[in-house]
């Protein structure tokens, strides 16, 4: 299986939302310069982010991004499926009916163990995992963060 270039960026944008903390918000911009990542890439993945309600757009001079829900309770699954659909190694797993052989294919349990695995393992990182484990690696440049005004 190989990630798309978009789910490998939205997970790298949702990190660096993450470790600007949760009280704060980041333009686009400051996120595609410390990512290194194309500013008008990233207009594209924020829309299935924010539908999935992974992600909020605060309007205003100090708006941006900030991520809708807690680091812990976002899953590299949710945003991976949420900017690529759900995961699936084989076609024919999903939806049998493509497949004439599906019934007694000898290899399409294995498929849909696989891929249980998988969405299993992603299920299990979450952007709190992430950030934690950016701590460890050397010069990470984040981008610039505003608090976030609370609503009264």
């Amino acid at each position: 299986m190989k990630l798309s270039t978009r789910s490998r960026y939205g997970a790298r944008m949702m990190i660096a939302l993450a470790a600007a903390g949760g009280d704060n918000s980041v333009f686009l911009k400051d996120i595609a310069a410390s990512e290194d990542i194309s500013e008008k890439y990233l207009s594209l993945i924020v829309i299935p982010l924010r539908a999935a309600g992974l992600l909020r757009s605060i309007r205003g001079a100090r708006g941006g991004y900030a991520l809708a829900r807690e680091p812990k309770d976002i899953s590299l699954r949710d945003i991976v499926e949420a900017v690529d659909g759900e995961t699936c190694l084989v076609n024919c797993v999903k939806n049998p009916d493509i497949c004439k052989r599906a019934s007694i294919c000898p290899i399409r349990d294995t498929w849909t163990e696989l891929g249980n695995t998988i969405k299993e393992a992603m299920s299990g990182v979450t952007l709190a995992h992430l950030v934690a484990g950016q701590q460890g690696k050397k010069s990470v440049t984040r981008p610039k963060a505003r608090q976030i005004k609370k609503e009264q």
